[in-house]
């Protein structure tokens, strides 16, 4: 007969079992929801950066026919300074004036079969108030 062992034998070195606090899967959501508030954060200011690019500008536009007016077609010239110069004359007091100045001058090129060139000094004034545009 064989003699059987015995499994009892009393552990004096080992501890028992005790309880660890795991964290891990805690540490896991806070860095899930924190990249996620960071990657809709980048997607909102990217959305507002493409919807801010593609609005149309009109003071934008105006300001370039305004640059790009051939001041030898003097009828047409006055027409159009005085039409798009009107989106800026609100801008301070300063603009006011000089816009108003411009028209006052440009009424003599203006409600004329015929017209003459510019004055140097009409010029003038219309390369200071365009200068003075800002956009």
């Amino acid at each position: 007969m064989e003699k059987s062992q015995s499994y009892d034998i009393p552990l004096h070195d080992i501890k028992p079992i005790v309880e660890v606090e795991e964290y891990s899967f805690y540490y896991f959501l806070g860095i899930t929801f924190l990249t996620l508030v960071l990657l809709l954060a980048v997607g909102y200011f990217i959305y507002i950066w493409l919807k801010k690019r593609k609005v149309f500008n009109i003071r934008k536009e105006h300001f370039k026919i305004l640059n790009s007016l051939d001041l030898n077609d003097t009828k047409k010239s006055a027409y159009a300074i005085t039409f798009y110069g009107a989106t800026f004359k609100n801008d301070t007091p300063r603009h006011q004036e000089m816009y108003e100045n411009i028209v006052n001058r440009l009424t003599a090129y203006k409600y004329k079969k015929e017209v003459d060139a510019f004055e140097d000094e009409v010029i003038g004034y219309i390369e200071l108030y365009k200068e003075m545009i800002d956009v």
